[in-house]
């Protein structure tokens, strides 16, 4: 059986569209993007009001009602771009075709922009894509683990100089736990903390009380039992028996160590919830076009408020 990614379904827009469909029509599918209930005729952020006047020469527009004025990226998380809309179109057609991720170097060579910028658009997708998660909630067959990303230590050459990075001792604060919640075939959502234990209760308090969680025999897992039907599988043994197993969360972090080692190299304890947020929506919408994938992102970017995270990054 063909795997969805290499079928043609899997490929509804390609840069080369994108470059081919002008600015006018990028400008277009971004107005179309963000007032989608109108079909892309401007209304107003301030007063909701549907009338407005066109000022064509600097693509913006002036409110019948209350005379605000404003442009499409206006409130969001695009707002105050300097990048063309063929270009900002673009960079998330490429965001979304790395399937593990795609670096801001990457980025900035394809579109010919700084690092910095690069470095700051990724980031305000992810942090776009992570609004999905705020309020889910997970029900049904839930697999929950966690696992150190983060703060990579080289070992030792000499085996009796090694230390166990797991222990608290040989921790240097950079190494965090990343903690997934997923459903069977569904929804997942991630949790940064220190430890495991703390990232689970944060993961338990989502989960529907009606649920079934498989955990592995973890001891700070126990606490499950009292809220969930929940099923146990010994790691030391098997992966696998047929009563419980957590291989779909596993999977999940085999996603994002590609990431971080395969395609990022290096990401910093600040941003890991970040780069984790965006496996978890890589994972659970793996299945949908590129394009589909596109609008997501875009509707997502353009529903967003202004980012104070990365609003002035580089100024501080």
């Amino acid at each position: 059986m063909q795997h969805f990614l290499l079928s043609s379904a899997a490929r509804t827009l390609s840069l080369k569209a994108v470059f081919r469909m002008g600015e006018d029509k990028a400008y277009r599918t971004f107005c179309e993007m963000r007032w989608p209930e109108t079909d892309g005729e401007a209304v107003c952020p301030r007063c909701g009001c549907t009338e407005t006047y066109n000022i064509t020469s600097r693509r913006k527009f002036k409110c019948v009602a209350c005379y605000h004025q404003f442009s499409v990226t206006s409130g969001t998380i695009f707002a105050s771009r300097k990048m063309s809309f063929t270009d900002l179109l673009a960079a998330i057609v490429i965001f979304v075709n790395g399937a593990k991720g795609v670096a801001a170097l990457h980025l900035s060579r394809d579109l010919d922009c700084q690092y910095k910028t690069a470095f700051v658009l990724t980031h305000k997708l992810r942090e776009a894509m992570a609004r999905e998660d705020a309020t889910q909630t997970l029900q049904g067959e839930i697999e929950v683990d966690g696992a150190y990303f983060g703060g990579y230590v080289k070992p030792a050459n000499e085996k009796e100089n090694r230390r166990d990075r797991r222990k608290v001792v040989n921790q240097n604060g950079k190494r965090q736990v990343v903690v997934v919640g997923r459903e069977r075939d569904g929804e997942s959502f991630t949790v940064v903390a220190s430890t495991e234990a703390k990232g689970g209760e944060v993961v338990a308090a989502r989960i529907h009380h009606m649920s079934t969680v498989h955990a592995d025999e973890a001891s700070h897992w126990d606490g499950l039992h009292a809220k969930f039907d929940t099923r146990r599988i010994n790691h030391t043994v098997e992966y696998s028996n047929g009563h419980a197993c957590t291989n779909q969360a596993e999977s999940f972090f085999s996603r994002l160590r590609r990431m971080e080692i395969g395609t990022h190299h290096h990401i910093a304890g600040p941003y890991l919830a970040n780069y984790a947020a965006e496996a978890s929506w890589r994972e659970d919408n793996r299945r949908i076009a590129n394009g589909a994938q596109t609008a997501m992102v875009g509707v997502a970017a353009l529903d967003a408020p202004v980012s104070r995270q990365w609003k002035g990054y580089w100024q501080r």
